[in-house]
């Protein structure tokens, strides 16, 4: 993975929960920061793994706590999911394991519904997104069922976990992990840490990964699989980061930023050609 120093930015892809914003409240200076951007000239999506929302009501929300977006601001990984279920399983009848109603964003994809995707009613598809009330032992035996008898596992991030105003909670990942071990299937992941999520972000902005910031507050899935993709990886000590985050990594971010407040600045400093090192980089 290649480590960056300096670079001009094009253009910026930024992870919302966590970074700007906690439990949908805004982080400070996250709505200032994303304004001086705007005013800069600087394109900017933001790329969530948040399966709880669809992009219209995620950009309601962002609006209504006054951040400058609008749904095309928007990339999710439910809509990502859509287009790749199209792609790779077109037709597939789908049980959806999710807490939320994505529905509006899974467009095309054939949903069955709860009381129909029972132990005796196969599907093509088991489709896991976001951990919530909807992960209890029925519902994931009963995944658990379909993918013995033959449906390929989907999921649209693998996030072990994510910050609220009540601490961290566990997330779809950590259910995935136990549906791979019992089913001896790896599962085809569709949002981040996905490359495909990232190169699909830069052809809809028509931007080149190496004059990209990717800023994030989860090192894995956000920063270094950015990195692997040639964007610039921006870590934000907000959200998920932890002490222990950076000791425990697999790599090292590009830049490692206090909150997404410090984000206008860097750009403007690596337009001048200034070194990470001056500006926080560990």
């Amino acid at each position: 993975m290649r480590h960056r120093t300096t670079t001009t930015v094009s253009a910026a892809l930024i992870d919302i929960d966590g970074v700007l914003t906690l439990s949908w409240k805004p982080l400070p200076g996250a709505v200032e920061a994303l304004e001086r951007l705007r005013d800069m000239g600087l394109p900017f999506l933001l790329l969530t793994n948040t399966t709880s929302r669809t992009r219209a009501s995620i950009a309601t929300a962002l609006v209504g706590a006054g951040f400058p977006v609008s749904a095309e601001s928007v990339l999710t990984a439910p809509s990502a999911t859509a287009a790749f279920l199209a792609e790779h399983h077109p037709g597939a009848r789908c049980m959806l394991l999710n807490s939320g109603d994505v529905r509006e964003d899974l467009t095309g994809v054939a949903l069955a519904e709860d009381d129909e995707a029972t132990e005796g009613e196969d599907v093509d598809v088991v489709l896991v997104g976001g951990a919530g009330p909807e992960f209890g032992y029925r519902a994931l035996n009963r995944a658990f069922g379909h993918l013995q008898r033959g449906a390929r596992l989907v999921a649209m991030h693998r996030n072990l976990y994510w910050r609220t105003d009540r601490g961290l909670q566990l997330d779809g990942g950590a259910f995935l992990a136990g549906l791979e071990q019992a089913s001896g299937q790896r599962a085809e992941v569709v949002g981040k840490p996905a490359a495909a999520f990232f190169t699909g972000a830069l052809t809809r902005l028509g931007v080149e990964a190496d004059r990209t910031l990717m800023v994030g507050d989860d090192i894995e899935s956000d920063v270094l699989a950015a990195q692997r993709c040639g964007i610039g990886g921006v870590l934000v000590r907000t959200g998920k980061f932890q002490g222990r985050t950076l000791r425990d990594a697999d790599g090292t971010p590009d830049h490692v930023l206090d909150s997404v407040a410090d984000l206008p600045g860097l750009v403007a400093r690596l337009a001048y050609g200034v070194s990470s090192k001056a500006i926080g980089q560990p």
